[in-house]
């Protein structure tokens, strides 16, 4: 007789339920068969590393700041973009606008821009005799220009206007008064190099020019103090070059001086004859006046700037 199986797979097979069946895949790679496998499982979407999670949650402002400015300068470029292009400016536009500026706006003449470059320089000297009995004082001996070529207070002016005085002086153009001493004389050339003790601390020292291309017709401006007012300007232009001037007294003749109609009086010698571009070309020497009358009839004498630098020894004179 044949004994019972212990173990039957029948019995086996309600204990553990049905096998789950295996994910068949077809040869040619295409979808596996139907009822032989369930749907693929759902892949989760990547997120973040966790090191730039980190990132992100410890610099959460910056980025927030840094977006922000990105989305600002792109919104400025969209606005620049659609803005219209400036209109090109044309010779006529150019000309309209200086023409308007010129029937509008008053602008200052060419003789007060020369003016204007050197009257810092200019300076009024003055002459005293000294009495020696006791209490006595000092009495005014004449008055006269000069003109500041080196900003340590050195000076250029007409040895007349100083000459025989016990004691010199003289005033800058911000008030401010000083005794000065005697560098050199230059007796052939009427000039006198003298030096402030005392200066301003903006002190500006006169641009020399040249009298090269220098023509009967140019225009030239004199700075200087006539009778002891001043500083005064006038105007006028080159009336000839090369000329030559005896003294009332007969005793000296100069020459090589430029000949000029700005008016100019007692009191003007030693200041500066300028140039339209500002710069000195000559030192007030003289006027004309065949009469007794010592004013200013039309004709004025400078010696050259080129003369007086020499004299002075300045280069490239």
């Amino acid at each position: 007789m044949k004994k019972p199986a212990l173990y039957s797979s029948a019995s086996r097979a309600r204990r553990t339920g049905p096998a789950a069946s295996p994910t068949r895949v077809p040869a040619d790679g295409g979808p596996s068969a139907p009822g032989l496998s369930g749907p693929p499982a759902a892949t989760p979407p990547p997120g973040p590393s966790p090191r730039r999670a980190g990132f992100l949650r410890r610099h959460d402002r910056v980025v927030i700041f840094v977006v922000g400015v990105a989305f600002a300068l792109g919104l400025l470029a969209a606005r620049d973009a659609m803005r219209p292009a400036p209109a090109e400016l044309t010779q006529e536009d150019i000309d309209d606008a200086v023409l308007y500026t010129m029937e509008n706006k008053s602008l200052p003449s060419r003789a007060a821009r020369a003016a204007d470059a050197v009257m810092n320089s200019v300076v009024r000297v003055r002459g005293y005799d000294e009495f020696d009995e006791p209490g006595g004082n000092e009495e005014m001996q004449g008055v006269g220009s000069g003109v500041v070529i080196v900003d340590n207070g050195t000076i250029l002016t007409n040895l007349h206007v100083v000459s025989g005085a016990k004691r010199v002086t003289v005033t800058f153009f911000d008030g401010s008064e000083s005794d000065v001493e005697m560098l050199k004389a230059y007796p052939e050339n009427d000039l006198a190099v003298i030096r402030a003790k005392k200066i301003p601390d903006d002190l500006e020292a006169a641009t020399l020019g040249s009298t090269a291309s220098l023509r009967p017709g140019d225009e030239v401006v004199a700075i200087g103090f006539p009778f002891g007012i001043g500083p005064s300007t006038s105007s006028g232009v080159v009336s000839g070059l090369d000329r030559s001037f005896r003294s009332p007294q007969g005793k000296q003749v100069m020459t090589g001086l430029i000949q000029f109609d700005a008016a100019v009086n007692p009191g003007n010698s030693g200041g500066p004859l300028i140039s339209m571009d500002g710069e000195v070309i000559g030192i007030v020497t003289a006027l004309l006046n065949p009469t007794p009358a010592r004013t200013f009839i039309g004709i004025g004498f400078a010696a050259t700037i080129e003369s007086a630098g020499a004299a002075v020894g300045i280069p490239p004179f």
